[in-house]
């Protein structure tokens, strides 16, 4: 049965309007809730996936970060190393607690995959013994995801989203192994890093983790990847590696066709 998009996103509104859409970071969530929808629904189209499939990556847009509410809500952070792991807590609201029923009662069929691709959007990587199509799902939204987090990185001040003071951010150094990670081209693991440009640079390696052809060029044409490594550091040397890894990520995504 199709989806019906309307409830769902009735759904949210309803769920969202428990919290206070005052608080910068609620608003921060539901923008972007909403966007990494659209680019589900837009990576699967480049994939020229079914209608039905369509709406599911959608739905997978919509839900994935339900438990931001209740971390915000909390803990006041969405640092999940001090707080609870989100992806996981929006699997328990959804199909612990039952809210699931709220947004596609008709879609249970789908239910363990939603879940699995919400549940593993964090991850550093993919467990292996997926099936192709959890797999495909699972990467059409850890995709949206980054593309959208690289927007925010730009919209939302810096200092907010590390929590540091903007003197720490503007004179923080780049601690060279996350350099080192950024070069081998892949995703900074958490642990390396050490100062607020850490995640600066940390964020831009989200690109080589970008599974498919969209996804790339998505992220390349969008432009908030650019304006995020345009980042003017008072700290000579970082000011550099920011301007170096820009063009680095240039030439690499040059390299993939984009």
């Amino acid at each position: 049965m199709a989806l019906d998009r309307r409830r769902a996103g009735d759904a949210f509104a309803d769920y969202v309007r428990a919290y206070d859409a005052e608080d910068p970071k609620i608003k921060l969530k539901i923008t972007h809730t909403w966007r990494v929808a659209a680019l589900c629904e837009h990576i699967a189209a480049s994939l020229a996936l079914p209608a039905a499939d369509r709406d599911l990556a959608w739905l997978c847009g919509l839900l994935h970060d339900i438990g931001r509410f209740e971390q915000v809500r909390r803990y006041g952070t969405f640092n999940d190393a001090v707080s609870i792991d989100h992806a996981r807590c929006s699997a328990a609201v959804l199909f612990d607690a039952g809210h699931i029923a709220d947004f596609a009662p008709d879609q249970a069929p789908a239910y363990p995959l939603l879940r699995t691709a919400i549940e593993l959007h964090n991850v550093y990587r993919l467990p292996a013994d997926l099936t192709d199509r959890t797999r495909m799902f699972c990467q059409i939204l850890r995709d949206a995801d980054k593309i959208d987090i690289l927007r925010v990185n730009v919209e939302t001040p810096l200092e907010e989203i590390y929590g540091v003071s903007r003197a720490a951010l503007l004179q923080s150094p780049v601690s060279p192994a996350v350099l080192a990670a950024f070069y081998e081209h892949h995703a900074v693991l958490r642990s390396l890093k050490q100062y607020p440009a850490d995640n600066i640079i940390g964020h831009a390696s989200l690109v080589y983790e970008l599974c498919w052809p969209e996804s790339l060029r998505t992220a390349a044409a969008q432009g908030w990847l650019w304006r995020l490594l345009d980042f003017r550091s008072e700290n000579p040397e970082t000011d550099a590696a920011l301007q170096k890894a820009a063009a680095h990520l240039r030439g690499w995504l040059a390299e993939q066709g984009v």
